[in-house]
C-alpha cells in the first residue's frame, strides 16, 4: 500500500495562481494605463477561471486556487464562483508584491490585506499560502505561523512535503517543470520566453507524473487561468486529467487536505523525510 490518504499511490493537487491583472501589476499601479498587457489578466478571471471550473466540474474534482486580494476585490464573482463549487482559497499576496523587496513591515501588511481580502469577498480564512514567483524571505515562516497558516506551497527541495522547523507549517513543494508559465509565459520585447505548443507541456508533466508516482511522492501542478485557460490549452488539461486518473490509487487532493494529512502523517512516520528518496513501492522499502 502507498503512504498517501486510503492506501494512495501518489497524491495529485491541481493548484490555479489567479494572477489576473495583478501579474503585470506587481505590486504598482504604475502599468494601469497598459490596457492591452492588462487585458491578457481580465482574460485569466473572466474567461480563464469559468472554462477552468468547468473542466474540474466534469472530473469531479477539486483544486487550490491561490488568489490576491486585490483580485478578490476586483472580481468578486470569481472568487464566489470558486468558492460555491467547493474549491480552496489560498493566499497569494495582494497584488503579486515580491516579498524580497519588502521591509519587514510591509510584507506584514501585504500579508495582512491579503487574509482580510479572502475573508471579506471569499468567506475563507485561508490555511495556505503561496508567495508570487515562489519566493520566500528569512521571515515569512515565522510570520506564517505567527497568522496560523497551515501550510507553504513555494519551495523545490524534494518531491515529498515536509513540516519547517519549530513551526506548525507543512510545505507542499512546487517546481517550475510543473507549472504552465515556463511553457505559455510570453512578454512582448527582450527576454520573452518564446510560446510552446500545448502537446509539450503534456509531455512534460506526464513524463513527470510517471515519475513521481513510481516513488509514491506529491505532483503538485501550478496553473494559471490566463495560460491555461486558452481554449486549446484546457482541452490538453483534460487529457491530462484523463491521464493522471488512469493509474490506480491516485489521490486527489486540496492542499489544506494533503496539508492535514501529512501532519498526521509525519506525526507517526518521524522518518519520513530519509525514507522517501529511496522508497520503492514495488518492494515496499
Amino acid at each position: 500500500m502507498g503512504r498517501w490518504a486510503q492506501g494512495a499511490q501518489c497524491a495529485v493537487m491541481l493548484t490555479f495562481d489567479v494572477d489576473a491583472e495583478t501579474l503585470w501589476l506587481a505590486g504598482s499601479t504604475a502599468q494601469r494605463h497598459r490596457l492591452g498587457l492588462l487585458s491578457q489578466g481580465t482574460y485569466g478571471a473572466r474567461v480563464g477561471v469559468p472554462l477552468v471550473l468547468h473542466a474540474l466540474r466534469r472530473f469531479a474534482l477539486k483544486a487550490t486556487f491561490f488568489v490576491p486580494g486585490w483580485v478578490a476585490e476586483h472580481h468578486p464573482d470569481i472568487v464566489a464562483a470558486i468558492v460555491d463549487q467547493g474549491h480552496e482559497i489560498g493566499h497569494h499576496g495582494y497584488m503579486h508584491e515580491d516579498v524580497t523587496e519588502l521591509s519587514e513591515d510591509d510584507e506584514r501588511r501585504v500579508l495582512e490585506r491579503g487574509i482580510e481580502a479572502l475573508r471579506r469577498v471569499g468567506g475563507q480564512t485561508p490555511v495556505g499560502y503561496r508567495a508570487p514567483s515562489w519566493e520566500l524571505t528569512s521571515r515569512t515562516l515565522r510570520l506564517l505561523e505567527e497568522y496560523g497558516f497551515r501550510y507553504s506551497s513555494n519551495l523545490m527541495s524534494h518531491f515529498l512535503p515536509w513540516q519547517h522547523p519549530d513551526t506548525h507549517v507543512i510545505e507542499l513543494p512546487v517546481q517550475w517543470l510543473l507549472d504552465d508559465a515556463p511553457f505559455f509565459l510570453f512578454r512582448p520585447g527582450p527576454g520573452s520566453r518564446p510560446i510552446q505548443p500545448a502537446q509539450q507541456a503534456f509531455q512534460a508533466w506526464a513524463e513527470e507524473f510517471q515519475g513521481i508516482y513510481r516513488f509514491g511522492g506529491l505532483f503538485n501542478l501550478t496553473l494559471h487561468p490566463e495560460f491555461i485557460g486558452r481554449p486549446g490549452r484546457l482541452l490538453m488539461l483534460e487529457r491530462l486529467l484523463e491521464h493522471l486518473l488512469s493509474y490506480p490509487r491516485v489521490w486527489v487532493a486540496t492542499g489544506r487536505e494533503v496539508a492535514e494529512y501529512w501532519a498526521a502523517h509525519l506525526a507517526s512516520n518521524p522518518e519520513e523525510w530519509r525514507q522517501g528518496l529511496v522508497y520503492d513501492p514495488i518492494t515496499h522499502r
